[in-house]
C-alpha cells in the first residue's frame, strides 16, 4: 500500500478499482468521466447517488454506515474516455472540509486489496473536492493524488467539467446536487475573428475576411472577459476582449507553486518565448535575461524556493509594445534543480490587469508528472489584433527554457 501525497500517481495493476472517500461526517462522493477535451460528453456521464451507473463506472451508497464509493472498469469504458475524476463533498448543505479530514482508499475490487490512501492536505473553506482521478496515459491506466478545493460544491466541480447544473434551489431534502436536467443549449459564439497568422499559407499573408462562427465546443462557445474572471481548464481558451474591444495594456502573467505536503523547497524557474508567424523563435525572457523585445516583455526575477504567499514569478506584458513580428508567446516553468513536478502543489498561472490589478484568467494545474518542464499556458495573436490565451498544462523533459524552445513552437 503507498500513502499518496498530491501530484504523486501510481500505475494500477487491475482493470477493476474502487475508490472509497471516508471522513468523520457523511460524504456524496461522485464520479465523472472525461473525454481528452476534460469534460464529459454528456449528462449521463456524473455518476452519483441519483445516478448511480454508467458505461464503466458506478456508484455505491454507503448508507451513513459506511463511505460512499465509486468503481471504476477501465476494461469497460467507452471508447475516448480517458480520465475518470472522483470527487467529494459534505453531505450537510454548506458545511466546508475545516477541521474535516477525508482519506480516499483505492482498491482492488475483486479481492479488495489496498492499492493507495490519499488525505488531501491543508484544506479550509473548500466545500468540494476533485479527491483523485483514474486517467490513461500511454496505454497504462493509473490513479493519481489531485486535492483540488472548490468553495462553490459539488455543483461548482459538475459545471467546470460540463455538466449542465439546475440553477433553481435545491428542495430541502436534497443534500447533494439536484439531478441534472437535459444539457442545455451552448451559448452562441461571438462573431469569428480571422484566421490565427500560423504557419504561413494566404492566411498568414493577408488579413482573409472574417469567416462564418465556428462550431460552439461542448459546453459553450468562445470565452471572453466580459463576465469577469475566467478560470480556465486545460485546453480551454479565453479571448482577451472586454466590452467589445481586444485588451492591448500592460498585463502581469503571474506564475505560482508550493512544494509537495512535506517536501522540500523547490528552485522553479517562470519564463516566457515568444515566437513570430512561422514559429520561429525570436526570444526568450527568463531569470537571466530579464527583458526581451525592447522592454515589451520583462521578468521580475527568480525565486529560488516557492516560498511565500501570491505569486512566485512575474511576467510583465506590454501587448501594445509588442513588436508586429511577435504573434505567440508561450508561459513555461522548469525545475532548474531537478525535482519533478510530481513534487510540486498547487502549481496555477494566473493573468492579470496591470492597471487595475484585476484577476482575469487563472488555470490552476490540476495534475502532475514526473517530468522537469510544462508549458502552462500561450497567448496568439489574432489577424484581427486581439490576443487569445490558451491554458496547456503539457510536461516536458527540461530544466531549462532552452529546452522547451522546440516543443513549445510545435505546441502553438
Amino acid at each position: 500500500m503507498t500513502a499518496m501525497t498530491p501530484g504523486s500517481n501510481l500505475p494500477l495493476n487491475t482493470d477493476r478499482v474502487t475508490v472509497d472517500v471516508a471522513a468523520p461526517v457523511r460524504l456524496d462522493v461522485s464520479g465523472l468521466l472525461l473525454a481528452a477535451d476534460g469534460k464529459v460528453r454528456s449528462d449521463a456521464d456524473f455518476i452519483f447517488y441519483n445516478q448511480p451507473s454508467g458505461p464503466g463506472v458506478s456508484h455505491r451508497s454507503g448508507g451513513g454506515s459506511a463511505p460512499d464509493s465509486i468503481t471504476v472498469d477501465t476494461g469497460a469504458l467507452p471508447p475516448g474516455i480517458e480520465r475518470i475524476v472522483v470527487t467529494a463533498s459534505p453531505d450537510a448543505a454548506g458545511q466546508s472540509f475545516q477541521g474535516i479530514e477525508p482519506t480516499a482508499t483505492v482498491r482492488d475490487a475483486a479481492g479488495g486489496t489496498v492499492i493507495a490512501t490519499f488525505t488531501p492536505p491543508r484544506l479550509g473553506p473548500e466545500t468540494a473536492l476533485v479527491v483523485v482521478e483514474i486517467y490513461q496515459r500511454g496505454g497504462v491506466w493509473k490513479v493519481r493524488a489531485v486535492g483540488q478545493g472548490y468553495a462553490n460544491g459539488l455543483a461548482g466541480i459538475a459545471t467546470d467539467f460540463g455538466v449542465s447544473v439546475d440553477e433553481e434551489p435545491a428542495p430541502p431534502a436534497a443534500a447533494a446536487p439536484v439531478a441534472p436536467p437535459a444539457p442545455a443549449a451552448p451559448p452562441a459564439p461571438p462573431a469569428a475573428p480571422p484566421a490565427s497568422p500560423w504557419l504561413g499559407g494566404p492566411a498568414a499573408t493577408a488579413p482573409a475576411a472574417p469567416a462564418a462562427p465556428p462550431a460552439a465546443p461542448p459546453g459553450g462557445g468562445k470565452i471572453n472577459l466580459d463576465k469577469g474572471r475566467v478560470n480556465l481548464q486545460k485546453n480551454q481558451t479565453v479571448s482577451l476582449v472586454k466590452g467589445g474591444r481586444p485588451l492591448l495594456s500592460q498585463v502581469k502573467m503571474g506564475l505560482g507553486w508550493e512544494p509537495a505536503f512535506g517536501g522540500r523547497d523547490i528552485d522553479l524557474d517562470a519564463s516566457v518565448i515568444a515566437y513570430g508567424p512561422q514559429r520561429n523563435h525570436i526570444d526568450s525572457c527568463y531569470f537571466g535575461k530579464l527583458s526581451i523585445l525592447n522592454g515589451a516583455v520583462k521578468h521580475s526575477g527568480d525565486n529560488l524556493t516557492g516560498a511565500g504567499a501570491g505569486d512566485d514569478e512575474v511576467i510583465v506584458v506590454d501587448l501594445g509594445r509588442l513588436p508586429a513580428d511577435a504573434t505567440g508567446l508561450v508561459f513555461t516553468v522548469n525545475s532548474f534543480s531537478g525535482q519533478k513536478f510530481t513534487e510540486v502543489a498547487k502549481a496555477y498561472c494566473r493573468l492579470i490587469d496591470a492597471a487595475s490589478g484585476e484577476e482575469l484568467v487563472r488555470f490552476d494545474l490540476t495534475g502532475a508528472e514526473p517530468q522537469t518542464g510544462v508549458m502552462m499556458a500561450k497567448l496568439i495573436k489574432q489577424f484581427s489584433g486581439e490576443w487569445e490565451m490558451t491554458a496547456m498544462g503539457e510536461f516536458v523533459k527540461s530544466r531549462t527554457v532552452r529546452g522547451m524552445v522546440k516543443p513549445a513552437s510545435q505546441a502553438l
